[in-house]
């Protein structure tokens, strides 16, 4: 199967120690490139994080995103009282309130709406060991939704390739089918050219063939046209074979079009040249799509 490699996905996994979120962005990248961003909890966990997405993914660039919550049985943070505060705002408010004659009342919801009295403050984790179970699920489970993604995309890639594919080889039997003709028109032009140049005089025909023959080599384009073929051979099955198959296209699609190039720059036929040209618009297209591949 053919993988693109732009795809998203998010997995959440609770126990009772934490629940673990995991967001999982890719988008194309020569390599594979992985952003990590986990809490700091989590942080001695990253070469174990990275170890499973290369293990799983081939080529992308990933952004992977964890966060960290309390889990069914347990919150991350925990309620804390300062009583040595709280006992110091009661004795200056008594101490006060005798001071200006007034009663000493002093309620605990007045203590507790205190600055400081009352604080949140994180509670005890657990080892990052014992919470990469809970972290190794969810991010198999976001990777999960990842690759099948990008798989659904890969497939419609591939089905364009295809198409593509069966369009260029059309154009390549058309500039196999034109060239014989264009070599027949070659050697008549020249014939006439050479007639008009020595008009009058004798012509050695040995000299025309010979002429004709230097002009056939340097504009022939059977070696390209076969090697073309050749190449289109290896693109189609290379895209049956699926798998990772974005750089061995790369490398395919710059060897045809360095063949479409050289049979454009060699042909001496307008309706030849009019068809590499068009060959290479398809394998233009080609190419944008297989920068999409992993």
């Amino acid at each position: 199967m053919i993988r693109s490699m732009t795809g998203f996905g998010r997995a959440d996994v609770s126990t009772d120690l934490c629940t673990v979120s995991v967001e999982a962005r890719s988008v194309n990248h020569r390599h594979l490139d992985l952003a990590i961003r986990l809490p700091r909890a989590l942080a001695s966990l990253e070469p174990r994080v990275r170890r499973v997405l290369s293990q799983r993914l081939e080529r992308g660039r990933v952004d992977l995103s964890v966060q960290l919550g309390p889990g069914t049985g347990a919150s991350l943070q925990r309620v804390a009282v300062d009583a040595a505060l709280a006992r110091e705002y009661a004795e200056r408010a008594r101490a006060l309130a005798s001071e200006l004659g007034l009663g000493s009342d002093v309620s605990l919801t007045w203590i507790l709406e205190r600055s400081g009295v009352v604080r949140l403050e994180e509670a005890d984790l657990p080892d990052a060991e014992d919470l990469w179970p809970t972290c190794e699920l969810a991010l198999s489970r976001a990777i999960d939704t990842l690759i099948t993604q990008r798989t659904t995309e890969g497939a419609a890639l591939t089905a364009e390739l295809h198409a593509l594919r069966v369009e260029l080889a059309a154009h390549v039997d058309t500039m196999v089918a034109r060239a014989p003709a264009g070599a027949a028109r070659r050697e008549a032009r020249l014939r006439e050219r050479v007639k008009a140049l020595v008009e009058g005089a004798g012509v050695d025909e040995t000299r025309i063939l010979t002429e004709v023959a230097v002009w056939a080599e340097k504009s022939d384009v059977t070696e390209e046209l076969a090697r073309l073929r050749s190449h289109l051979e290896q693109l189609g099955g290379t895209l049956d074979k699926g798998g990772p198959v974005g750089r061995p296209l790369d490398f395919l699609l710059q060897e045809l079009n360095r063949e479409v190039n050289t049979v454009a720059s060699k042909a001496d036929d307008l309706e030849l040249s009019q068809v590499a040209l068009a060959a290479k618009g398809v394998l233009e297209k080609m190419r944008e799509q297989v920068q999409n591949l992993e």
